[in-house]
């Protein structure tokens, strides 16, 4: 299924885009709309994608979650958090003396 739309353009744009379309050797409309239509390529298949192919992105995409490894243990501790910010706060500190 297609649709007819039809709109105003400046002179100039008007004859930039007729030169493309010459270069190219195709009509003006068909370059207008085969711009339109890819500039939105990924718009139009990511909205007709199935809800099953989405939901296996999303999961693929959130088992990279956390799989990051700093080569030290991390935690959420206290004392390890504070000491870090210790150290962060005393260095500024110096920096500024």
């Amino acid at each position: 299924m297609s649709q007819v739309l039809s709109f105003e353009l400046s002179d100039e744009v008007y004859a930039v885009l007729q030169q493309q379309a010459d270069v190219a050797g195709v009509s003006l409309a068909e370059l207008v709309a085969t711009s339109i239509e890819q500039q939105y390529a990924s718009v139009i298949s990511e909205s007709s994608q199935p809800e099953t192919e989405k939901e296996a992105a999303r999961q693929r995409f959130r088992s990279h979650a956390g799989s990051i490894n700093l080569g030290y243990a991390t935690g959420a501790d206290n004392e390890s958090i504070d000491a870090d910010l210790a150290r962060a706060y005393s260095d500024t500190c110096e920096e500024t003396n």
